[in-house]
């Protein structure tokens, strides 16, 4: 019995020392796992976090990118659109007109026509707008056209010295345009009545050294030349700076190229 007790002891004993050994090898190991764990669990939430960052970023670079490209594409979009007016603008003022460089060139018989009306219009210095002034003249110029019969339209436009020549010549072809523009569209004058030769500062009405004769010269001259014979013509009217207002049918101008 004694011996049985003591067997038991022993193994008692034993067991108790096995437990003892084998909670302190756990504890060595979370001792020595714990820190690696954490320090796992740490690279996670760094690398989802940087994820998160790095998705963050690409989101807001492809929002820029397509406000960028919204931004071009508006940009290009009015380009064309002002490309295409400016091709509409130059197209209408071709069709609106003939364009020569002198009138005899393009009308046969030129001598048959004669002059049954003429109006001036002036322009400020590098201007190719009309004033009311000159609607007003144009407007009292086009009442000579109500009783016209083959009738044509010379429309010249000129400028001053200031400034080079090949300018020049552009203005007083915009200054022309305005013209005719303004004749073709108030009063449904046809365009092949108008005949427009741009002569610059080739020509001038007045001496270029003083403020009044350069005004003088920055113009556009308009006159109604018919081939009817003299009995069935209109009675003449000179405007000069004024005219007589009349909705006319139809001509042709000839322009000069202004300084």
């Amino acid at each position: 019995m004694t011996m049985q007790r003591s067997g038991f002891a022993l193994t008692a004993a034993a067991l108790v020392m096995f437990g003892v050994a084998g909670c302190s090898t756990k504890n060595y190991v979370r001792t020595q796992t714990g820190p690696l764990i954490d320090h796992t669990d740490q690279l996670d939430q760094k690398t989802a976090e940087n994820n998160r960052q790095i998705h963050d970023v690409n989101d807001r670079a492809q929002a820029g990118i397509g406000k960028a490209q919204d931004s071009a594409d508006q940009a290009n979009q009015a380009a064309q659109n002002a490309n295409q007016a400016a091709n509409a603008a130059d197209s209408a003022a071709n069709d609106v007109a003939h364009r020569a460089d002198s009138l005899d060139s393009v009308v046969k018989g030129l001598d048959n026509y004669k002059q049954v009306a003429k109006v001036s219009v002036n322009f400020g210095f590098d201007k190719a707008l009309l004033t009311k002034d000159d609607k007003e003249q144009l407007d009292s110029f086009a009442g000579s056209l109500g009783s016209a019969k083959s009738y044509i339209l010379e429309v010249t436009g000129g400028t001053d010295s200031v400034g080079p020549a090949q300018y020049n010549y552009d203005l007083s072809q915009r200054r022309a345009d305005s013209v005719v523009q303004y004749l073709a569209s108030k009063y449904s004058i046809p365009a092949h009545r108008f005949y427009l030769i741009g002569i610059g500062k080739d020509e001038y009405v007045a001496a270029n050294t003083t403020a009044a004769g350069r005004k003088e010269n920055r113009r556009v001259e308009v006159q109604l030349l018919s081939n009817m014979s003299a009995e069935n013509q209109p009675p003449a009217a000179q405007t000069g700076q004024t005219g007589q207002a009349a909705p006319p049918a139809g001509g042709q101008a000839t322009t000069v190229p202004e300084e």
